[in-house]
């Protein structure tokens, strides 16, 4: 180095000092040359650098116990998230069904979007997805509190408005001050297809989507849940046929961003809009929002979709 530059600086080297110890030291050197270019004299610095030693395994470990609380927080908030929504999608005789979820960022925060599709009697079926507002594990406590009530309120509750009245007071009472957004919709069985009943609190309206028709909101807004005293909720019911779909998203779809874009209903409709399985349907929306925020999203996404087949 000296030769091919004429210096070194700041070489990383241990002098043994008397009685064989080691003391770190950085080195400084320079090679003067005659007046033919030959190599005269090289002219060496030395300085002590125990205590950079010391700061820089200090700084080292430091940087190693990060990277291992990062990596058990990541693993924390994937198991955490999983206690959030089932492990697999249930098998509901006479309907097709298919659910996707994705964290926002890199998914090492845990959510507040939640989904749930459970059976209360025989041909009789609830499904609820929502989203906690905030994240981290606050909102993941409440959003366990949401899905563990609307089952037990489920056995108890007919009726997806009401289930959504008792469910406001009960996060009205609760500690928390998070509210929620919330659809639920209840699905029995009838001749010619399965009857039904939705309600929902403050979230996007389920779509129905029909062969040769453009996709329809089921219902109307009602309040936040968990938000008001007075809260508001509507409740709209259909027979759903052969061939006919439902679709439903949080606002991690529609509310995604690209700079000061969002993607809009227009994105969503025009995905919703191809035909396709209930599995391509859920696949084709995620991965549309994704590629429009760069695979990297700003919320979290849930999406639901079922079809009673033809």
């Amino acid at each position: 180095m000296l030769h091919g530059h004429g210096e070194v600086k700041e070489i990383a080297l241990d002098l043994v000092v008397a009685g064989g110890g080691r003391m770190p030291v950085l080195l400084n050197a320079v090679l003067e040359r005659g007046s033919g270019g030959e190599p005269r004299i090289t002219r060496y610095a030395v300085f002590d650098a125990s205590d950079r030693r010391r700061y820089e395994q200090e700084l080292l470990l430091a940087k190693q116990r990060a990277e291992e609380s990062e990596r058990r927080a990541v693993r924390l908030a994937q198991t955490l998230q999983q206690t959030l929504i089932p492990p697999a999608d249930p098998d509901v005789p006479g309907l097709e069904l298919a659910t996707a979820y994705r964290p926002a960022g890199r998914g090492d925060e845990v959510g507040g979007d939640f989904y749930d599709v459970f059976q209360v009697a025989d041909d009789d079926w609830v499904v609820a997805l929502g989203d906690v507002c905030g994240k981290g594990v606050e909102a993941a406590v409440v959003t366990s509190l949401v899905r563990h009530s609307v089952r037990a309120l489920a056995v108890l509750e007919t009726s997806p408005k009401a289930l959504l009245h008792e469910l406001n007071a009960l996060l009205l009472a609760s500690e928390s001050e998070r509210f929620c957004t919330l659809v639920v919709m209840r699905l029995r069985r009838e001749p010619g297809g399965w009857r039904v009943t939705s309600s929902a609190g403050g979230h996007p309206m389920p779509l129905l989507l029909s062969p040769g028709r453009k996709p329809e909101p089921l219902g109307q807004p009602g309040t936040f849940v968990g938000a008001f005293d007075d809260a508001y909720f509507d409740e709209a019911s259909m027979l759903l046929t052969a061939g006919q779909s439902l679709f439903v998203h949080t606002d991690g779809v529609t509310e995604a961003r690209q700079g000061a874009e969002f993607f809009g209903e227009a994105r969503l409709l025009s995905a919703l809009a191809e035909p396709a399985s209930v599995d391509e349907l859920v696949q084709r929306v995620l991965e549309r929002v994704l590629e429009f925020q760069g695979q990297l999203p700003s919320d979290d996404v849930a999406l639901l979709a079922l079809r009673v087949p033809a």
